[in-house]
């Protein structure tokens, strides 16, 4: 199951998120973890510290070699240049899984203790000061999405992606890669800004999206919430002592953590779990198709100097029993 966390600057999504995946990891699920945030903290977020924060491998400066393993045998895809980040697989292109060791996972993932189990984690690595005036933050996310597009997830697997703030993700189509988007939104006028563009632009495809209250202090928090975002509002979250010993660097056991934000962490699992049934996997390789398609005709093609629509295997849906190329 692939779920992001979106939501405003200063929300709390990175905090959510990486409770969220130290919640999965004492159930003992497979969880990868990608910090795809320009502002890369979901490392520290999950207990590392700041030398150990700097040595996580940047899966953006790795681009060649991922697009070289996920190319695979695919006769469509002439070579790794010609690939760019909303590229779709075909026959004869490599698949990823969320149980399997991999050359991606090799030099992109690192595997972080955590109280009850161990996750994969994968960062794209931070915009530095070469890439001012060269590069957009995209460029970084372009390594996030391949790999969202060649991912093949089944029931009690889970990939966790830190999402950038704001509605960035819109820029290509990583939007639609998740059987769920979990909103953080403050009880505040800010803080429900974002949901109302993430709701807007995903109405049209299909968007599993479920807002997540933090820092929530009152009834009228609460209320507040549920006017501005109706049904959309889930679960609620507020103060918690726990969080705050680990924004300092120094968490306590996570069998520590207040059973109110226990039981929200649930709630969160169960509205994942409860996607799997209506997954449409005929829709989710036709998004991907639409969105390569406007991707190369905007930049694409001109890019790297090929008709990337001749990349598109008509016959081919991304499915959990598709079968990845050795």
């Amino acid at each position: 199951m692939k779920i992001a966390f979106v939501g405003k600057g200063g929300s709390g999504k990175t905090t959510l998120s990486s409770l969220f995946i130290r919640h999965l990891a004492t159930t003992g699920a497979p969880v990868v973890a990608v910090d795809a945030d320009i502002n890369q903290h979901l490392g520290a977020a999950l207990g590392l510290d700041d030398e150990q924060a700097a040595e996580l491998p940047a899966m953006g400066a790795r681009l060649p070699l991922i697009k070289d393993y996920l190319r695979g045998a695919n006769p469509r895809i002439a070579s790794a240049e010609t690939m760019i980040k909303t590229t779709p697989p075909g026959d004869g292109s490599r698949l990823l899984r969320l149980r399997e060791q991999n050359p991606v996972y090799d030099a992109c993932a690192r595997p972080v203790e955590l109280d009850g189990g161990t996750v994969r984690l994968m960062v794209t690595g931070p915009f530095t000061e070469s890439d001012l005036g060269v590069a957009c933050y995209h460029s970084k996310t372009g390594a996030v999405e391949l790999c969202l597009n060649h991912l093949v997830d089944g029931r009690d697997e889970y990939a966790v992606v830190d999402m950038t703030a704001g509605s960035d993700s819109f820029a290509s189509g990583m939007f639609t890669r998740f059987d769920m988007t979990f909103l953080v939104a403050e009880p505040t006028r800010k803080g429900v800004s974002v949901y109302r563009q993430y709701r807007d632009y995903a109405l049209d495809f299909g968007v599993a999206l479920k807002v997540v209250g933090n820092k929530v202090q009152s009834q009228d928090d609460i209320d507040f919430l549920r006017e501005q975002v109706g049904e959309d509002l889930l679960v609620t979250v507020g103060h918690s002592d726990w969080v705050r010993s680990m924004e300092k660097g120094r968490p306590p056991r996570f069998a520590l953590l207040e059973d109110t934000t226990r039981t929200a962490l649930r709630t969160l699992q169960d509205a994942v779990d409860a996607t799997y049934e209506h997954r449409d996997w005929e829709r989710y390789t036709r998004q991907m198709v639409h969105f390569h398609l406007k991707n190369a005709q905007s930049w694409g093609n001109a890019r790297t100097g090929a008709d990337l629509a001749s990349q598109i295997d008509p016959d081919f849906v991304l499915r959990e029993e598709a079968v990845a190329t050795a």
